[in-house]
């Protein structure tokens, strides 16, 4: 059995008399992708939330390797090595693949250059395109702006940015939605690679035939709970269906 990275053991969420999360509990292997899937409303978008360091539980614990964190920003989450892929994928059109793979965390260039806020654009450059080729990620250039290229070249260069600093975890909401078959398999296929890193992927996809090709393992939300967990290699697409819909309710496994 692959380790645990992290684990949420009965998260609660409150917004005023709304309960998103009712006792939630959630886990991420090392070297796996753990599908989390549930209807709208199940509570999946507030525990990623949680999860991340966007939101921050009313109670409940969170452990990553095995010893209790509190996320009190996407920032602290992201300096303990928990990074996300959003839906909206976060990228800044006009610039480009590299600009964008080093957002936020810039290599400036050496001496008072550097100390007047100069950017070494080709070392990002270089380190870009190395990393770009270690994922397997194509882009048809490197050196227009983001915002030009197809919509599935997009989302491997958001996927490539959060895998790039990732030391623990990457959350992946919906890192297929709105893409072609052939866009969509270029991401799966990033997708399993970062797993084979040994990094714990999450995925959060209502394309329950895509969560079945990937996943190793699923958990199920409903109504703000954990209520199903599924190995992917031996599941059902009816048995996923039947825990979204509360057709099917498992004992919880420790």
């Amino acid at each position: 059995m692959s380790e645990t990275l992290l684990d949420a053991i009965d998260l609660t969420k409150h917004y005023g008399s709304v309960e998103a999360l009712r006792g939630a509990s959630f886990q991420a292997r090392a070297g796996e992708v753990t599908a989390l899937i549930g209807d709208n409303g199940a509570g999946k978008s507030t525990l990623v939330k949680c999860l991340s360091g966007a939101e921050q539980p009313t109670s409940g614990r969170i452990l990553l390797d095995g010893q209790e964190v509190h996320f009190d920003s996407p920032t602290t989450a992201r300096r303990l090595g928990i990074e996300t892929v959003y839906q909206d994928l976060a990228v800044a059109p006009e610039l480009d693949p590299a600009a964008n793979l080093f957002l936020g965390r810039e290599i400036h260039r050496k001496g008072l250059l550097g100390k007047l806020g100069m950017l070494d654009k080709n070392e990002m450059r270089r380190q870009a395109i190395e990393e770009f080729q270690r994922l397997g990620v194509t882009l048809q250039s490197t050196d227009v702006p983001i915002g030009s290229l197809s919509g599935g070249q997009r989302q491997s260069v958001a996927v490539a940015r959060s895998v790039v600093w990732a030391s623990k975890v990457v959350f992946m909401d919906e890192p297929t939605a709105a893409l072609g078959v052939v866009q969509r398999e270029r991401v799966l296929d990033v997708i399993k690679k970062v797993r084979d890193k040994g990094i714990a992927v999450v995925l959060i996809s209502h394309n329950m035939p895509e969560v079945l090709s990937v996943a190793d393992r699923v958990e199920v939300l409903r109504l703000g709970k954990r209520v199903a967990r599924f190995t992917g290699r031996d599941t059902k697409l009816e048995d996923l269906v039947a825990a979204m819909t509360g057709a099917l309710v498992q004992e919880e496994a420790a």
